[in-house]
């Protein structure tokens, strides 16, 4: 199952994910998505728009890679996959 990792501060909207290890099953990005989606009930409309693309000030990574397709998020993730969501922070 790969492994996903998220930004500290979204903890702060989802607190019941703040020391889990959290494993899920899937073949994509949107796969990823949807699986935290079951775990964490908002998380996917946090990141997504209401089209399903990223939102603009997300970033997901499988190991390295930027997630390219942003829009349908068809990048592919392995079963040992670690997969880091982001989201960037602005203000002055």
């Amino acid at each position: 199952m790969a492994k996903v990792e998220l930004a500290r501060h979204l903890y702060a909207f989802f607190p019941d994910l703040e020391g889990k290890e959290i494993s899920v099953q899937a073949d994509t990005a949107a796969g990823v998505v949807e699986a935290m989606e079951k775990i964490a009930p908002g998380f996917a409309f946090y990141i997504c728009d209401e089209r399903g693309s990223l939102r603009t000030h997300v970033n997901i990574f499988i190991e390295e890679d930027l997630v390219r397709d942003r829009k349908k998020l068809t990048d592919k993730v392995k079963p040992d996959s670690r997969v880091y969501i982001l989201q960037a922070l602005s203000g002055g």
